[in-house]
């Protein structure tokens, strides 16, 4: 037996509606992936704030970004990334992703050596060079009034 899902209801990178034929199994599935999903998000936001920032669960995540702040705190916040985004992307591209495979997507230096296929060595001199020239493009960007859009 088969049941007429739409896609848009279950993923949402579609932007039209997408009928497809699937098993009733699956069809089952979704449906309580989705209420799984729904009551995930109700309990982090009934209970967001008994969660201990020690829990590994990413709920703590969630919850901090979804506090209210200061408006003042939240264009400072705004602005810093903004600022850090125009910094890395200033830099040469090497250098750039290796900080950001190290940094950002918390990968060793060997990790990422092994996968560009160089020496750790290399990619060492790379992040520190890096982070020396984030330094400088940073200063000068707190600097600049307007520097974020």
């Amino acid at each position: 037996m088969s049941v007429k899902i739409n896609l848009k209801d279950f993923y949402p990178w579609y932007t039209h509606d997408e009928f497809v034929e699937v098993p009733d199994v699956i069809a089952a599935e979704l449906t309580a992936d989705r209420r799984y999903e729904k009551s995930h998000k109700q309990r982090i936001r009934r209970n967001k704030s008994y969660y201990s920032l020690d829990v590994d669960d990413g709920i703590e995540a969630s919850t901090m970004f979804n506090s209210s702040y200061d408006p003042e705190v939240a264009l400072e916040i705004k602005e810093r990334y903004c600022r850090i985004c125009i910094a890395l992307n200033s830099l040469p591209t090497i250098q750039g992703r290796r900080i950001t495979a190290h940094y950002i997507h918390c990968k060793s230096q060997a990790e990422i050596a092994e996968i560009e296929g160089v020496s750790k060595g290399s990619v060492s001199i790379s992040i520190t060079r890096g982070l020396t020239a984030l330094k400088i493009i940073l200063r000068s960007l707190e600097n600049q009034s307007n520097s974020c859009p």
